[in-house]
């Protein structure tokens, strides 16, 4: 199944970024013969108040919100990365320091943090990456921390650090590797978070501005006449659950083999 997930979501980002290729129509375009049309051969996923089509619309909104869902999880997963190694590498002063970094971040709720930063800076798509990525790596920096502390604590790595081996040796030949599986998993948990994150700023007018396009904007355009067209937050819908749904699936398969050489280890 993993492959089947892997290949379904590979296909879903190369139709949104390849799609306008072969579908031509624009999705900026207004039309006011065509306003609110359901779905038909003509424009296969209707129009919206303005005679837009919605699949072009979908295409071009899915560039901006993969974009910032990899992007953003990429940062963050970086930042935790960075932060939880030198947290259990060093310990000490420095893991205390920033365990009440961590724990001050996490204090607050992280989507009432994001509103108050985007609802004073005006919102672009490296604005939303920027302040999704400082808003949700505490997570992984905890995940990485605690296995550092782990490893740090194995006899090769002892020997390495009373070898007086160079610690940019250590970390990166040593600890990359047995962490690169929770980076997956924490990265392929990242861009789904990251995605929804920008969908429901948007959703609630605080994300990607016009003429700019996202999921979550179409979803906001819809929410006003979901009772007499549906099609036009519907399918904006779907691509956000399949798009992390498939991500969740390839974390799940991700953490069950990690799960499985921690139990070989063990054994």
């Amino acid at each position: 199944m993993f492959k089947f997930y892997a290949w379904f979501l590979a296909s879903l980002i190369f139709v949104v970024f390849f799609g306008n290729y072969i579908y031509t129509v624009s999705p900026y375009e207004l039309n006011p013969s065509l306003i609110l049309h359901s779905p038909s051969f003509e424009h296969p996923f209707g129009t919206d108040r303005l005679g837009r089509d919605i699949f072009a619309r979908i295409l071009e909104g899915g560039q901006t919100s993969l974009i910032i869902g990899f992007l953003s999880a990429s940062i963050t997963s970086l930042i935790g990365l960075f932060i939880g190694i030198n947290a259990g590498y060093f310990k000490g002063t420095v893991d205390k320091s920033i365990t009440i970094v961590i724990d001050l971040f996490l204090t607050f709720p992280t989507f009432f943090l994001l509103l108050a930063l985007v609802s004073y800076i005006d919102a672009s798509i490296f604005v939303l990456v920027f302040v999704l990525s400082i808003t949700g790596w505490m997570s992984m920096a905890r995940l990485i921390r605690s296995e550092s502390f782990a490893i740090s604590n194995k006899p090769f790595i002892k020997i390495l650090v009373l070898s007086k081996v160079s610690i940019y040796k250590i970390i990166f030949k040593y600890y990359a590797p047995l962490l690169a599986p929770i980076f997956l998993v924490s990265f392929t948990f990242g861009v789904g978070g990251a995605i929804l994150g920008e969908s429901a700023l948007s959703f609630l007018g605080l994300g990607i501005n016009p003429p700019q396009i996202s999921w979550g904007s179409i979803l906001s355009d819809g929410k006003d006449v979901m009772d007499i067209a549906w099609w036009i937050s519907f399918f904006a819908g779907l691509f956000i659950f399949l798009v992390t749904f498939c991500l969740v699936q390839i974390s799940d398969y991700l953490q069950s083999i990690l799960n499985t050489k921690d139990r070989q280890v063990l054994t």
